[in-house]
């Protein structure tokens, strides 16, 4: 029974091992996909902060472009009044009967708008610019036949300048409308990385837990090895302890049993050694 319970002991020491190594791998592999999930949930939210600077500077620049846009209107609008009282002095003087200043500046600029904003053949951006050029030649004939009358001149060159300044916020209004769409490219385009690396941290997230949960798994099969251990220790270790104490017994029972036998010829006037006179003492017979 003690060598059939010494082998077990053995295997169990031998799975108490196995349950160990695995432990130690799966606490390994767990650390690992620990550090991969931190370092994508660190890229994640560097992304949408980054993603949040992008916001700020669109909003930003939208707000700016609405602004903008309101002083633009403002400003034509100013210039539409101008030029209006300019179409009414025409007609009340003569009326050409030709389009009026005011519809020459809106059809000249969305003329040059599609110009500068559409795509087109050779031939046919030739015939745009023939035409504005034609547009334009009208409106200074016009401007050059009322411009006789100063009060009339000095409001021609007030909504000139109107409109000038309208155009050049119009500039103003389209860089920071290209700027906005930019950034929110960009804000969207970090968005789409922060996804990304959540969805990856997610992913060595449930790794981890897998992993970890394996690891106790091995821990909990390490420790009832343990327990295992403990107990064929203290159960081989009480057998050996028995089979000492019975080998002890026998042994002095032979002991005494000599001891009785070389007594008995020492009595009959045998002559003893030393070696028997000791073993005589040691058993207590003389």
């Amino acid at each position: 029974m003690l060598n059939e319970l010494i082998d077990k002991r053995k295997v169990t020491i031998s799975g108490s091992e196995d349950h160990k190594n695995k432990r130690n791998e799966y606490n390994a592999q767990a650390s690992q996909y620990a550090r991969e999930r931190n370092t994508l949930n660190n890229q994640t939210r560097e992304c949408v902060e980054e993603a949040q600077k992008h916001k700020e500077l669109r909003d930003q620049f939208n707000k700016e472009v609405q602004e903008l846009k309101d002083k633009r209107n403002e400003l034509n609008e100013q210039a539409n009044v101008l030029f209006g009282e300019i179409d009414a002095f025409k007609k009340e003087h003569g009326g050409i009967k030709s389009r009026s200043i005011k519809e020459l500046h809106k059809q000249i600029e969305h003329l040059e708008f599609r110009q500068q904003t559409e795509v087109f053949t050779t031939e046919k951006e030739r015939e745009l610019i023939e035409k504005i050029k034609a547009l334009k030649e009208q409106l200074r004939e016009q401007e050059a036949e009322i411009e006789q009358n100063k009060e009339i001149r000095e409001k021609i060159t007030a909504a000139k300048d109107l409109r000038r300044q309208a155009s050049e916020i119009h500039d103003h209004v389209t860089q920071l409308a290209e700027d906005a769409q930019k950034h929110h490219d960009l804000m969207v385009e970090c968005y789409r990385k922060a996804d990304a690396s959540r969805e990856s941290a997610d992913e060595s997230h449930k790794k981890f837990v897998e992993a970890q949960e394996a690891a106790d798994n091995e821990h909990k099969l390490f420790i009832s090895c343990q327990k295992e251990l403990r107990d064929y220790d203290k159960v081989i270790g009480g057998l050996r302890k028995k089979n000492k104490k019975v080998r002890s017994t026998k042994e002095q029972k032979e002991v005494r049993k000599e001891a009785e036998q070389i007594f008995s010829q020492f009595k009959a006037g045998e002559k003893l050694t030393t070696e028997d006179l000791l073993l005589l003492q040691r058993s207590k017979l003389i």
